[in-house]
């Protein structure tokens, strides 16, 4: 088991492009990662990686070791998952990320039931509204909101997701009540935006008599968590587009209301995405099959109020 543990380290060495990264992945120390990567290399009786104290970089030997190396592990995962399917015992980590709003209120209370009706595996949820790469961040699962990019990746559709654009009555009072989505570009209003590294919620897709259509909104407060954007909004500092299932408390008790409702925002997709090896994995079935069913029950479930 030294050898593949071996492996694996030179894997997530290699996908993460530094020792550390990968110890921290691994739940190792930096020391214990160079020391298996220099088990490995002794081995081989090549070097993997070039070091300087500055960078990292696979070698050629690295480059094509790596190749087999991650067919290795395909073949050893897939024959333990076959064994697992037949002893209906899973077992073993699980990482799975979520945006922050859906991570918190919809999956997050469902991992301590799972975890109950299989002991053996342990639930490690990571929660960012950025986009994640599965392959580079050693996840099994994601959860998402919107269209993946990588069409290399397997998908399975949850629900279509209800947005508003709403306010709190304060902020309405002060500023006025858009009737719709021009009214929202014109100066006139403060829009709150999620945005990070690549995103596009600064272009808010509205409805239309014509049609979806984006608008380019503007704002002075932007941030990459979408609960900071509820909580400025119920502030009354602008206007913000949510998901109904995450304000649906706020709607129901008038703390937000809804405003531009002439060209309401298009719903939105929730998602799970994996890999075609992470699929075959029995715990991340089991998971995708536990969670999905409920997150869908919760989405049609909710209503404003």
């Amino acid at each position: 088991m030294s050898y593949l543990a071996n492996i694996r380290t030179f894997v997530r060495v290699y996908e993460l492009g530094s020792m550390s990264a990968a110890g921290r992945d691994l739940r190792v120390s930096p020391a214990v990662t160079s020391s298996r990567i220099s088990q490995l290399e002794d081995y081989l009786g090549v070097r993997l990686f070039q070091r300087t104290t500055r960078s990292l970089a696979p070698t050629e030997q690295g480059e094509r070791f790596y190749r087999g190396a991650t067919e290795i592990l395909e073949a050893v995962e897939n024959a333990e998952a076959q064994i697992v399917d037949i002893t209906d015992n899973p077992r073993g980590p699980l990482y799975v990320a979520a945006p922050l709003g859906v991570g918190r209120r919809l999956i997050a209370p469902l991992v301590p039931d799972f975890l109950e009706k299989y002991p053996e595996v342990s639930v490690r949820l990571r929660l960012t509204d950025r986009k994640v790469d599965l392959t580079t961040e050693g996840l099994d699962l994601a959860f998402f909101l919107g269209q993946p990019e990588d069409s290399n990746l397997k998908i399975r559709k949850i629900a279509d997701v209800e947005r508003v654009l709403c306010a709190a009555p304060a902020y309405i009072k002060q500023r006025g009540m858009p009737a719709n989505g021009t009214d929202l570009i014109n100066g006139a209003h403060e829009c709150l935006s999620l945005r990070f590294p690549g995103a596009t919620e600064f272009q808010w897709l509205l409805t239309t008599k014509d049609g979806p259509k984006r608008f380019r909104v503007t704002g002075r407060y932007e941030s990459d968590d979408g609960d900071v954007l509820t909580d400025w909004a119920l502030d009354g500092n602008g206007i913000a587009m949510k998901p109904v299932f995450e304000i649906s408390e706020h709607l129901k008790s008038g703390r937000l209301i809804p405003v531009a409702t002439e060209t309401p925002p298009e719903p939105i997709q929730m998602a799970c995405l994996f890999t075609h090896r992470r699929g075959q994995d029995p715990k991340s079935r089991l998971f995708m099959e536990f969670v999905i069913d409920r997150i869908a029950t919760r989405i049609r479930s909710t209503d404003r109020g």
